[in-house]
């Protein structure tokens, strides 16, 4: 196997990206505790990270608190209830600044120092909030970016590829390629606004998309609604 290394949020799609990883990879995963407000997701990407047997989960701290600028980061209200009109108007106010460059900056720091070609993210473009730093364009300036960056892509010896194998999925797609590979969505948290305890509250965009999704796919939701 070769190795790569996975961004988990603890979320449904980066722990459904990590089990597409590990078909064929060994995995080093990537957590960030960023003073984001949805806190329980860390505990969420521990138990996907045991659950899928990697070699390694790193827990990076930073604060982006500092910089504020989302309902993530700051004294902002998580918008609730939007229509899927509403969704698609504009970036939402949940955007975290270049929070996805800064992940994988890290990431490829990492796959340098343990020799990994591939660094998987969940990105989606389909089902997804709008944020500008999960399109497809972004994914690709960001490979070639890597590997002008990095001594394995200057020389040539270790070529970073980006995977985003959720890009063009929808939510029912993602969840049905994630129950067949053993994930266990009962224990991943989509919430931008969850409970202290992992209840998720079932009306910001992260709910409602994966409501969404497992409606489309045909299956009961065992997220835990406040």
């Amino acid at each position: 196997m070769t190795t790569a290394v996975v961004l988990l949020s603890g979320g449904l799609d980066s722990t459904t990206t990590l089990a597409i990883a590990r078909r064929d990879h060994v995995v080093h995963a990537m957590s960030f505790r960023y003073g984001q407000r949805h806190g329980p997701e860390i505990e969420a990407a521990r138990k996907a990270a045991e659950r899928f047997d990697v070699a390694r989960h790193v827990i990076v701290d930073i604060d982006l608190r500092v910089f504020g600028g989302s309902a993530l980061t700051a004294d902002i209200d998580v918008p609730k209830d939007r229509t899927a009109a509403e969704m698609s108007a504009s970036i939402p106010v949940t955007y975290v600044p270049a929070r996805n460059t800064i992940f994988l900056s890290y990431a490829l720091a990492l796959a340098e120092v343990v020799a990994a070609r591939d660094i998987f993210i969940g990105v989606n473009a389909v089902d997804y909030s709008g944020y500008p730093d999960c399109r497809p364009e972004y994914i690709e300036s960001f490979e070639r970016t890597a590997n002008l960056g990095t001594r394995g892509g200057v020389e040539g010896t270790n070529p970073i590829s980006i995977r985003a194998p959720l890009m063009r999925m929808t939510k029912a797609e993602i969840i049905r390629t994630g129950v067949a590979l053993g994930v266990a969505y009962d224990e991943t948290i989509s919430c931008y606004d969850s409970a202290t305890d992992g209840r998720a509250c079932g009306r910001c965009d992260a709910c409602q998309l994966r409501r969404k999704g497992f409606a489309e796919a045909g299956m009961p939701d065992p997220t835990r609604y406040a």
